[in-house]
């Protein structure tokens, strides 16, 4: 009981503080006696401090309470398909070092991946200067399924692993808590808690990347189905008998939306000459700057697709918000967004996309590598402050408070 009430009281200072005692009794239902006894235990501990004062009604100022930001460190890290990146941050999201890896191949060797996270998290702790007896978990967002087990097997269809361990093969490095799960549900757990999607229960917010895929929240918990393969919108069929994509079935939304699909396409339409650029990022955003008919002619092609898709999102799930999100997504979104809003309007049922907003993401390109810091946070407020899991345990991603904060420091 002492330990679900710390989880309760510290939830609520992270989420929404700074907050005085007199408003943490009010919103959790505990005894004024029972917040000053455990917030006072958390204060000892160096978990809690006091963040100023506001006045009262009459009486005495306030002291406000929040997290204190160097009691831990969080690591959260993006597999994404053309690079790994893995940043650290302190215990308010503030970003304190970035490293990042190329990825050339189209369907990485594990044991690659594996080094890249590894070396990542002992760069960004030497780049801050913090000792990684301070951090308290690496969170870790790949694409594909990830099984729920201590071991944190990895069904990623597009990059070709099968049942690949991943969280034993990074235990094996480390003994920092290993906590994993899909990119998608980890965009949307940054955006959720700090983003587009706070103040709203019911929300899809979609990732659009190499890959595609998306994150459905239903009355503020996230939606994952009987085994956590929900929201693999990208996979949902756009054409019949359409282009193959990367998971080998016809049709697929990735494959005509997602960047390797959108540039694949281009490059037909052009007589097999390619965008220019290094990479597929930069060969995007090279497809975006151009102004020849081919490119205008497969990017109106792409945003249409893109509408439909978000037109089915809203068809099925009767979401407040639809976020638009993802590197690609944000570059489509920031040049194509009214015109994705119009074809969705056009495809959706009329009262529910009366219901919806469309938006994007706010966080930028690295919210997914936010959302995955994330991860070692939620078990960190599930377990009332107790910092470390056993060294000898791998931890899948736990459920996630389903409040966002109020605030946030940059």
């Amino acid at each position: 009981m002492r330990r679900a009430n710390r989880s309760v009281l510290l939830t609520r200072i992270w989420l929404d503080g700074p907050l005085s005692r007199h408003e943490l009794g009010q919103s959790t239902a505990l005894s004024l006696a029972s917040v000053s006894n455990l917030v006072g235990e958390m204060i000892a501990e160096g978990l809690v401090e006091e963040a100023g004062s506001v006045e009262s009604d009459g009486g005495r100022p306030r002291v406000l309470l929040r997290v204190a930001p160097g009691y831990g460190y969080l690591v959260g890290a993006d597999v994404g398909e053309t690079r790994v990146q893995v940043e650290l941050f302190d215990l308010t999201m503030t970003a304190l070092a970035k490293a990042e890896y190329p990825i050339a191949a189209a369907e990485p060797d594990p044991r690659q991946v594996t080094d890249h996270l590894l070396h990542g998290l002992t760069a960004v702790t030497e780049q801050a200067g913090v000792d990684p007896a301070a951090v308290l978990g690496f969170g870790v967002a790949v694409s594909g399924t990830v099984e729920r087990t201590a071991d944190a097997v990895v069904h990623a269809q597009t990059l070709g692993w099968d049942g690949v361990p991943l969280g034993a093969m990074l235990h094996a490095g480390t003994d920092i808590p290993v906590h994993i799960d899909n990119g998608a549900k980890t965009l949307g757990q940054a955006e959720m808690w700090f983003g587009a999607g706070r103040g709203v229960r019911h929300a899809v917010i979609a990732l659009v990347g190499s890959g595609v895929g998306a994150c459905v929240v239903a009355d503020g918990v996230g939606y994952r189905g009987a085994h956590s393969s929900a929201g693999e919108w990208g996979h949902t069929t756009i054409v019949y008998g359409g282009r193959r994509c990367r998971c080998g079935n016809l049709g697929c939304l990735e494959a005509y939306v997602g960047a390797e699909g959108v540039l694949d396409r281009f490059r037909q339409a052009n007589r097999g000459r390619p965008a220019a650029g290094r990479d597929e990022e930069s060969a995007f955003g090279e497809l975006l700057r151009a102004g020849s008919r081919t490119a205008a002619k497969v990017l109106d092609e792409t945003v249409g697709y893109l509408g439909a898709g978000v037109a089915n999102l809203v068809n099925l799930f009767n979401p407040e918000r639809v976020v638009l999100g993802g590197w690609a997504g944000l570059a489509l979104g920031e040049r194509y967004l009214p015109q994705i809003r119009e074809v969705a309007a056009r495809h959706a049922l009329r009262q529910p996309y009366a219901q919806t907003s469309i938006e994007l993401c706010r966080l930028g390109p690295d919210a997914v590598a936010m959302g995955a810091a994330t991860l070692p946070m939620a078990r960190l407020l599930r377990d009332g402050g107790v910092p470390r899991e056993p060294a000898a345990r791998v931890v899948p991603a736990p459920a996630r408070p389903a409040r966002r904060p109020r605030t946030r420091t940059r």
